[in-house]
């Protein structure tokens, strides 16, 4: 992970884009880029929209991941230890006896 941040922050370097890349509009940005990914899936079914749209949503969901790695940097978030936290935080409101193979809210199980 510490290779891909460090490339997409060279590529930001490259370009003196930091100057820009303040956390409001790295959120707005990211927002905007989940936004482009959902409009794929806009008015089809799941696999119509994978089987017609699969190159644009792997560009789309980069863009929305460069724009978390961006904003994770401007707020000094360490992204491996940030997820593997919330990943423990979800176990413990999902545990498996419970959760697996249910799509209910932990506050429903």
């Amino acid at each position: 992970m510490k290779e891909i941040i460090q490339k997409v922050l060279a590529f930001r370097d490259e370009r003196d884009w930091e100057q820009f890349h303040n956390p409001k509009d790295l959120a707005i940005s990211l927002s905007l880029e989940a936004s482009e990914l959902l409009e794929n899936f806009q008015w089809k079914s799941n696999n119509e929209a994978l089987a017609k749209n699969t190159d644009a949503i792997k560009e789309e969901l980069a863009d929305v991941l460069i724009y978390s790695i961006l904003l994770a940097n401007e707020l000094d978030v360490e992204l491996e230890e940030t997820i593997s936290n919330k990943l423990m935080k979800n176990a413990e409101k999902y545990p498996i006896e419970k959760s697996f193979g249910s799509s209910k809210k932990y506050t429903e199980l």
